[in-house]
């Protein structure tokens, strides 16, 4: 109809319904291009994750310095190998016929150490800290020297696992016997040995210290008699508990079987951690930017009387220096 007029609806201040829109979605637009490239990011930070870890003597390291040889060789074999990092959830899967593979006790404690005696399990022992920490889980039956001489040695003893395995090319010895309980082999000129193990006693399992820890590693497990040494010694049981002490390990009793209760970090997904520090830097990013548009600070000494005529020209001098034409001409209406 030629009556009707179809320009937009014009604002006391000049503007139209539009161009607040506008203008809100230009506002908005900065913020949401941060979050969505933040998202898009942790998605391909979480596809380019490693499959596999870096850590020395790990089931999942492919690396020389790894064990995932040894692992993947006794899971065929038929060992059910399951790795953990704290001793509550040692206690939950060990007991008397199976196998717990301490790998380093330098973050372990006297309580921790002695739990894990307690489980009844068969203990192997790699990368042991201290000679105390070895006498505690041995009864004093075995300690180390943190040292030893390289060279070509015989078993030089009768356990059938040594036997098995024959001759080895030892890097390193260091273990210890301490009185007729304990089997030391491999031993050198010094009387240190690379493998030493005292039998079950009542109540605990064998403990074996492994001197010559490079033996389970990827890159030696096929020199010699390695690989009969570390498999008879890890799969003497059906269960093999892979455990690697942590720093998150604070040694507390695990939640009771059948509570449901699990700690956060096991609920939440891997990414959860990297998204959200992500996030938290975009909010920061967001709130000096939001910040930054209220201006500085202004001080103004209080009370103070303003005449009716200063703030008109004030407001008049403001709509002109921000050239804000529609403001000005709706307060002349």
């Amino acid at each position: 109809m030629s009556g009707v007029d179809t320009s937009p609806a014009v604002m006391g201040d000049g503007t139209t319904a539009r161009g607040r829109a506008r203008s809100r979605w230009q506002r908005a637009a900065w913020p949401l291009a941060v979050l969505g490239v933040t998202a898009v990011a942790a998605g391909i930070a979480s596809l380019l994750e490693p499959t596999s870890d870096t850590d020395p003597f790990s089931p999942g390291n492919a690396g020389d310095n790894g064990s995932r040889a040894a692992a993947q060789i006794l899971q065929d074999q038929g060992v059910r190998v399951e790795r953990v990092d704290t001793t509550a959830r040692v206690e939950a899967l060990a007991g008397p016929g199976s196998t717990v593979l301490v790998v380093g006790t330098f973050l372990l404690t006297d309580p921790q150490l002695e739990r894990l005696v307690d489980t009844g399990a068969d203990l192997v022992v790699v990368e042991p800290d201290a000679p105390w920490q070895v006498e505690l889980l041995t009864d004093g039956a075995l300690t180390t020297t943190g040292g030893g001489t390289a060279g070509t040695r015989s078993p030089g003893c009768d356990d059938p696992t040594a036997l098995a395995a024959g001759s080895l090319d030892v890097r390193e010895g260091g273990v210890l016997a301490q009185d007729d309980r304990a089997v030391v082999c491999w031993t050198g000129p010094g009387g240190d040995g690379a493998w030493g193990t005292v039998a079950p006693g009542a109540g605990t399992g064998r403990v074996t210290v492994l001197g010559d820890s490079s033996t389970m590693t990827n890159e030696r497990l096929d020199e010699g008699g390695n690989a009969a040494l570390v498999l008879r010694t890890l799969g003497r049981h059906d269960t093999l508990i892979w455990y690697t002490p942590s720093l998150s390990d604070t040694g507390q009793a695990e939640a009771p079987v059948g509570t449901g209760r699990l700690p956060l970090a096991e609920l939440l997904p891997a990414w959860a951690g990297p998204v959200g520090l992500q996030l938290l830097v975009v909010l920061l990013a967001l709130a000096l930017w939001r910040a930054r548009r209220l201006g500085p600070v202004v001080s103004e000494p209080l009370p103070v009387v303003v005449r009716a005529a200063e703030t008109t020209i004030g407001r008049g001098r403001l709509y002109r220096r921000a050239r804000s034409r529609g403001h000005a001409a709706a307060a002349l209406r």
